[in-house]
């Protein structure tokens, strides 16, 4: 089925590891780098402390006992037991210091996240599912906070227990130690075997996850619309692949991890019964003692710990840098539309809005404008009609920058609206969408959004202007009622009309209209009629509307399509043209009829 397929389409994974994210990564490990080196000092003097055990051990095993000296065994039993106490003190605090690392670099990471992803283009947002950002910026920045903090530590950490480890094994013996160190060159040969298949293991458990994620996210959100076509269950035969495909991966991945362990456990056995072999031939020639041999084979399990434990972190770095180049991916996304740099301020919007000759295509090679051209005067009321997909919302689209043309100019009041800061530009137009989006909050909320310092007073102007405040007074709770997340609790129209005082609240130069009363009733059309009229008054409006009954005493009507403006005028010299407008016009007057 083409959406089982659209889901089940993962990214690519023949990339090589890229260094260049972990150097990305260091940016944020630099900001707490001098706790980080504390804790590594702390962590390190904790594992130096607890290697003076096996020296312990064997001093009572050649000396104290052989001797039956008992003070000096209680003494090595007290320094035993002090050994654990510091070590374990230590370890507790580096612990505490490192989680608050972690925590601090999962808020640094999520926080450039989110503001990346708020200057991110409209496309960027309408060519993915949006399930897919939303993983990213919860799951995966979990993940890979513990690998840049506590990763990096240990990996560090380790290397130092290995390299104290090494001395103090060929401080005690030096035959037994190149033992011990004859399965260096086995363990390296296994790693580099298993390295790739991990890598590549873990990276389609990130992709799998990411499309279960995906699919999940919008079936929560069109819930309503399954039920109505009754699609539970084919939908639930969709998600049951998709699990079965994170279950798959998910189980391949561990079996690659779980090699791990064994394999490096099994050459450690080995060694260590190499060294009571070894240990038992030379004690016998008188070489060497009990202590020496019970000693080499504790620093020698110790050895294998910290390869161990680095096998560990390797493996979860493995896992980890899919994630991070997922992450990584997401902010190196270019920002398309943005304020140049040597962009300046918009003046205050008179609204004159001209086009010359401006080109656009959301794909390429696939235009939806071709060399528009028109002049808007200020304070004109404009019409967009046209068929479906003809370019219309594209225009105001364009108007209000959420894209870049791809050749002409667009200029407002004389200033090419590419040359000044987007802040200064939006911040003066208001743009009323036919998806009313509703923020989870109260309705007052919702309608401050548009003018943070409003008073109650111009809150309730707007809500009056629009009809809104007919419903939000008859709430239990008037403007302080809570909403759920997209308005839930409230019907279409009445989101409508929240989103149109949120937009009159705002007091805009440039005013857009894209199907704003779609989903309102004719008879509160009517009446919210009355106020866009005052509203329009001296302002520059462009309005899209499938109800031509609406538009009518518009100032200029264009007709849009096939790439640009095919008939342009009021509504009675378009009549009177009898073209493409008169004969949509009557059109739908004989479907009223």
């Amino acid at each position: 089925m083409a959406q089982r397929n659209t889901y089940k389409q993962d990214e690519r994974l023949d990339e090589p590891f890229n260094i260049r994210h972990l150097l990305l990564a260091s940016a944020y490990i630099k900001k707490y780098l001098g706790r980080m080196i504390l804790a590594l000092l702390i962590s390190a003097l904790g594992g130096g402390i607890a290697l003076l055990s096996p020296v312990l051990s064997q001093k009572a095993l050649d000396v104290a006992i052989p001797n039956k000296d008992k003070k000096y065994l209680f003494f090595l039993g007290a320094m035993l037991i002090t050994v654990f106490v510091v070590s374990v003190i230590l370890t507790t605090i580096r612990s505490h210091m490192m989680i608050r690392v972690s925590q601090n670099i999962i808020y640094d990471i999520r926080k450039d996240l989110f503001a990346h992803l708020q200057k991110l283009p409209f496309q960027y947002f309408d060519d993915r599912p949006h399930g897919k950002i939303l993983i990213r910026v919860v799951n995966y920045v979990n993940s890979v906070s513990d690998m840049l903090s506590n990763g990096l530590i240990n990996i560090i950490l380790e290397s130092i227990n290995l390299l104290l480890i090494v001395v103090f094994m060929l401080i005690m013996d030096v035959q037994l130690s190149l033992v011990v160190m004859c399965g260096v060159p086995i363990l390296a040969a296994f790693m580099f075997w298993i390295k790739n298949r991990q890598r590549k293991a873990w990276q389609r458990v990130s992709n799998k996850n990411s499309n279960l994620n995906a699919y999940l996210q919008e079936n929560i959100v069109g819930a309503r619309i399954t039920q109505i076509f009754a699609r539970e269950d084919e939908n639930a035969e969709i998600f049951a692949d998709l699990s079965d495909d994170c279950r798959k991966t998910w189980m391949h991945a561990v079996r690659c991890n779980n090699l791990v362990w064994p394999g490096i456990d099994a050459i450690s056995v080995c060694i260590r019964a190499a060294i009571f072999i070894t240990g038992m031939i030379l004690f016998g020639h008188g070489n060497k003692s009990i202590g020496v041999i019970v000693a080499i084979s504790s620093y020698s399990s110790r050895f294998w710990q910290p390869i161990m434990n680095m096998g560990n972190i390797f493996n979860n770095f493995l896992n980890n840098m899919a994630y991070l180049e997922r992450i990584f991916e997401t902010l190196g996304e270019p920002v398309t539309v943005d304020s140049l740099p040597d962009a300046t301020e918009m003046p205050p919007i008179k609204g004159a809005v001209e086009f010359k000759d401006v080109s656009f295509s959301y794909e390429k090679g696939k235009e939806v404008l071709h060399k528009v051209s028109f002049d808007i005067k200020p304070g004109m009321s404009v019409a967009l009609v046209g068929p479906t997909g003809a370019g219309k919302s594209t225009i105001v689209n364009l108007i209000s920058r959420f894209y870049n043309v791809d050749s002409g100019q667009i200029l407002i009041d004389g200033t090419d609206i590419s040359k000044v800061t987007l802040p200064s530009l939006r911040r003066q137009m208001g743009i009323m969408m036919q998806d009313s989006f509703i923020f989870s909050g109260t309705i007052k909320d919702n309608i401050l959004y548009g003018k943070l310092d409003a008073t109650d007073e111009e809150i309730k102007k707007a809500a009056k202007l629009v009809c809104a405040d007919r419903f939000i007074e008859g709430m239990q709770d008037g403007y302080e009622t809570e909403v759920k997340e997209r308005g839930s609790l409230l019907s279409q129209g009445q989101k409508q009309l929240i989103s149109f005082a949120r937009t009159v609240l705002s007091d805009p130069s440039i005013l857009i209209l894209d199907e704003a009363t779609s989903s309102i009733d004719v008879q509160t059309e009517r009446a919210l009629q009355q106020g866009l009229n005052s509203m329009l008054k001296g302002r520059t409006s462009f309005i899209i509307a499938h109800r031509l009954s609406t538009i009518r005493n518009c100032d200029l009507i264009m007709y849009i399509d096939d790439g640009g403006i095919t008939e342009a005028g009021t509504h009675d010299e378009l009549m009177a043209a009898m073209g493409d407008y008169y004969k949509l016009y009557t059109s739908q007057l004989e479907e009223i009829a």
